[in-house]
């Protein structure tokens, strides 16, 4: 599939095993999962930076094979989701760097129009994540607006 702001067409992925059994190697159960998830989760981790947590220094090779749902619904039922989704929010925190990189160097009109881009992923997720029912329907991504020449 092609990216959407680039000329790549990458099909390189992560081949998870056949078996969806819990490994035999893993002596976790599913409620010392799902205790580590929420402890992570309180200490400020996002689902994906959980689930690397638990893969390199716990040794949990999938949550969703041992607890049988997967991190972000294991979050949900604990009341510890996020309030917007993962991949929104660090394209967000991007925009906002983007934009004070900006602010200090008013001549880089690639940045701009990289941040153009950006805000336009930003518009395309939001817009999903409504249609989704995961943003309310009144939700919008407000950008500041560039106090730098518009030339």
């Amino acid at each position: 599939m092609a990216k959407m702001h680039n000329k790549g067409k990458g099909i390189s992925s992560s081949a998870l095993p056949f078996d969806r059994a819990s490994p035999d190697w893993s002596d976790k159960t599913s409620e010392q999962v799902n205790g580590l998830i929420c402890k992570l989760a309180k200490q400020g981790l996002v689902p994906s930076q959980i689930g690397v947590f638990l893969r390199d220094c716990k040794g949990i090779p999938q949550t969703k094979n041992i607890t049988g749902r997967k991190i972000l619904r294991v979050l949900k039922l604990n009341g510890l989701a996020p309030e917007i989704p993962e991949d929104l929010f660090f394209l967000i925190k991007k925009a906002i760097n983007v934009r004070k990189h900006l602010e200090r160097n008013k001549k880089d009109k690639d940045s701009k129009f990289r941040l153009i881009l950006i805000e336009s992923k930003i518009h395309r997720l939001a817009r999903y994540y409504k249609k989704s029912r995961q943003l309310p329907i009144d939700w919008k991504y407000e950008s500041p607006s560039f106090t730098g020449n518009n030339k």
